[in-house]
């Protein structure tokens, strides 16, 4: 009987991929995520880092990095562990990544082994302290060690291929992070903050620089530096808020725009020139102002400011000195703007019961009342929606003109700064129970949110 040679060296290989998988746990892989400053100022002080799918919150130091941990089925990336390189995916089929720490620059030596202590493969690179990417390539079939070693550090690593397409063998540099700012120990590791991520999820990434705060979303799909622009945005009151940025430079004319909106409720007391505004309280005295004024939703001012901001009739809107300098109460077309970016981004009408996806990509995935409608804004409905812009429209409520304070936790009330008539302004408004982000006409008397649009 003739025995198939190739066959067997197969199937001794895939026994021996089989055995070593098994005694492998279920792993992830890492992404690693640094981060930077433009605009008005170059450093980061903190961020506060939200896993909108999952809930989840992390605050570190803007000099860390950020390690998410996302489960692959196979191979995964734990905690750094001295002299360990990671491979990623593990087993790979026509390449790998390769990662590892050097806790010091040096002169860097890179050897791929097979299992029976063959070298396959050699690189000499002159690397900076920081954690380093390579890519492996062309190896056949098997069970693989990689050694790294410089100066007085090395590291070890097993890679499991089951073949590739590509004959050669090749060790290519792909990336370093240099973490320059970072502090190791006497074992290599770095200062990081690790977070559980599965592919998909959106993360929001909130940094923060002194008196300045911006918004940023991602779906992260490697390792990446995320850049926060910092801009002024601060009231008649002195207080800051963040901002955030929505809009693409790429695409068709009329959708190419990026907007800086306030990605916080205003809460001041005084227009940007310092002079207050009327603080409202009595009901009587609210439905019968034809001028500026302002409260807080029950007149609570301690419960509700800092989370809501401050209710405004649109009288004081219309004074044209509301937001902070450089910044303004958007209009209807603003609002329409942004609308369309979003619709053409894909948080489109889909067309049934579900309705908008463009109003939950603005509202926060906290604060709203639970609702039977599958596509509310304060259903879970389309997750991966949920607040993907960083706008986080909140559910305040509102001051009706008879004084009256209604909806809190169920809808969310913004003014634009164009008026219907004499007596009505329109506003864009959040609705628990119903899709869709809609405009309406409301008597000028109401008390709404304002969000303001740099100019």
């Amino acid at each position: 009987m003739k025995i198939n040679t190739t066959f067997l060296k197969s199937r001794t290989c895939a026994i021996l991929i089989l055995a070593l998988i098994s005694t492998l746990n279920l792993r992830a892989q890492d992404y690693l995520i640094s981060f930077t400053g433009t605009g008005a100022s170059t450093t980061v002080d903190s961020v506060i880092v939200e896993n909108l799918i999952q809930g989840t919150t992390l605050k570190m130091k803007g000099s860390e990095v950020l390690r998410l941990s996302v489960v692959t089925g196979i191979e995964s990336m734990n905690e750094d562990k001295t002299g360990t390189i990671r491979f990623y995916p593990n087993p790979m089929k026509d390449q790998a990544k390769m990662q590892f720490i050097l806790p010091e620059p040096g002169e860097t030596i890179i050897t791929m082994y097979d299992i029976s202590g063959r070298k396959i493969s050699q690189r000499n690179d002159f690397l900076d302290r920081g954690r380093h990417v390579y890519v492996i390539r062309g190896i056949e079939g098997g069970i693989y060690f990689a050694n790294v070693t410089s100066g007085r550090y090395s590291c070890s690593g097993r890679l499991i291929s089951s073949g590739s397409n590509n004959t050669v063998v090749e060790i290519i540099y792909e990336n370093t992070l240099a973490l320059q700012k970072k502090q190791y120990d006497s074992k290599g590791t770095t200062e990081e903050k690790t977070m559980q991520f599965n592919s998909g999820d959106r993360f929001l990434f909130k940094g923060i620089s002194g008196i300045y705060s911006t918004v940023v979303t991602d779906r992260p799909t490697e390792g990446k530096t995320i850049s926060f622009n910092f801009i002024p945005c601060t009231d008649g009151d002195g207080n800051h808020y963040s901002v955030v940025q929505i809009g693409s430079a790429k695409g068709s004319e009329e959708n190419k725009a990026v907007q800086t909106w306030m990605a916080e409720n205003l809460k001041t007391t005084k227009y940007r020139n310092g002079t207050a505004i009327p603080s409202i309280v009595d009901n009587t005295q609210w439905s019968q102002l034809i001028s500026p004024g302002y409260c807080y939703f029950n007149n609570e001012e301690k419960r509700y400011k800092d989370v809501y901001g401050a209710l405004y009739n649109w009288y004081t809107v219309n004074t044209g000195e509301l937001c902070p300098q450089g910044w303004h109460v958007p209009s209807v077309p603003e609002w329409n703007e942004l609308e369309n970016y979003l619709i053409a981004s894909g948080f489109n009408y889909d067309g049934s019961t579900h309705g908008s996806k463009v109003a939950k990509s603005l509202a926060s995935t906290q604060g709203w009342f639970p609702s039977n409608n599958p596509g509310a804004v304060g259903n879970k409905d389309f997750p991966s929606k949920r607040n993907a812009t960083g706008f986080t429209a909140l559910p305040g409520g509102s001051r009706y003109a008879d004084g009256l304070f209604l909806q809190v936790d169920k809808m969310g009330y913004l003014w634009t700064a164009t008026a219907v008539d004499d007596n009505y302004a329109w506003n864009r408004e959040f609705d628990h129970s119903n899709p869709g982000l809609p405009k309406f006409g409301y008597s000028k008397k109401k008390g709404q949110y304002v969000r303001c649009l740099k100019d």
